[in-house]
């Protein structure tokens, strides 16, 4: 079983689940990555208590005495930094890729941006992997490098980003490749549905976003007619994928679709979340507006997940209507 990991990215919504997930159990060394572009010190040290190592003074990454069983290291670092890549990925079993440029509108508007974070950070992650003798690397993805197609999304398809974010996750995926390719790296790349749960209160994407919109009284903004779908999954169930990925055998250099085989459409969402709106008083006022569809979004989406249920032994648990009334829960406490 793997016992020390590396998480990049672990301040964010997945990887501080991730996180508690992994530290319930005590077993675990765990050491976090981030410039807390997104998460912050606070957002961590609502998970689990973690140390802080001098930043100018890492040399103590490569000390086996460090290692201790439920301890949780964070480096405020850039992923663009590749000498640290190195340093932090010393006597490290799993590196867990998450850090990440998110969004397909962020990379429409800087997509140079989008490609320095989502390409160099990634290799950079790699050559340490490559450099340290890190034996496993899950690197997340999503469905954006397929681009447009008729769903079920499957992992056969041939790729054709709809978006710069798209075209840096399909570079990700074409190293993770090679690398496993070449150097023997068991890269297993897993395409992410749209993730949503609890801890995701920075988060912009369309779950967390409508419910902060209905908790503060505001409408809520669809853009486009509505009718564009996509296959949303609860975290514990993506966690659980995550965990699987890091320990399976036999799938180095495979991509996997992690997600749930339904549709929903994204007006459909927002009408369930208002219906499962605790303050009624507020919710009698919000309106559904639609705005113009955005540059790269795709229309509909949702992926075949026999592949990851044959490999991973792995198949999500929490249905839709669970998952939201657990969210929505989350984001009233």
């Amino acid at each position: 079983m793997v016992r020390n990991w590396l998480i990049t990215g672990g301040c964010g919504f997945i990887g501080r689940n991730l996180i508690l997930n992994l530290i319930r159990s005590d077993e675990f060394y765990i050491r976090i990555i981030d410039n807390l572009s997104q998460g912050t010190r606070q957002d961590l040290a609502q998970v689990c208590k973690f140390n802080e190592p001098d930043a100018s003074d890492l040399n103590c990454l490569g000390d086996l005495n460090c290692l201790l069983a439920g301890r949780v290291d964070l480096i405020v670092r850039d992923i663009l930094d590749a000498e640290l890549a190195i340093q932090a990925s010393a006597n490290i079993d799993v590196i867990v890729h998450l850090a990440a440029n998110t969004g397909v509108f962020p990379s429409v508007e800087d997509p140079r941006s989008d490609c320095m974070t989502n390409v160099i950070g990634t290799l950079n992650y790699l050559e340490a992997a490559r450099q340290q003798g890190v034996k496993r690397f899950v690197f997340a993805s999503s469905s954006a490098p397929v681009g447009e197609c008729q769903p079920p999304i499957h992992e056969a398809l041939a790729p054709h980003p709809f978006s710069p974010y798209g075209a840096s996750k399909l570079a990700g995926e074409g190293y993770c490749s090679a690398y496993f390719r070449t150097f023997g790296i068991e890269t297993v790349a897993l395409r992410f549905g749209n993730v949503y749960g609890p801890l995701s209160d920075h988060k912009e994407s369309v779950v967390a976003k409508f419910i902060k919109q209905i908790n503060d009284g505001k409408d809520l903004e669809i853009y486009g007619d509505g009718t564009q779908s996509r296959d949303f999954i609860y975290i514990d169930d993506l966690i659980n994928a995550i965990r699987l990925a890091a320990n399976a055998s036999d799938c180095g250099g495979e991509i996997f679709q992690i997600a749930t085989n339904r549709e929903t459409a994204v007006s459909e969402l927002a009408s369930e979340l208002l219906i499962m709106s605790n303050n009624v008083n507020i919710k009698q006022d919000i309106k559904i507006t639609n705005s113009d569809s955005r540059p790269g979004d795709v229309k509909c989406s949702y992926a075949d997940i026999s592949k990851a249920k044959r490999m991973l032994n792995w198949r999500p648990k929490v249905s839709l209507d669970e998952g939201l009334e657990k969210t929505v829960e989350w984001f009233g406490k």
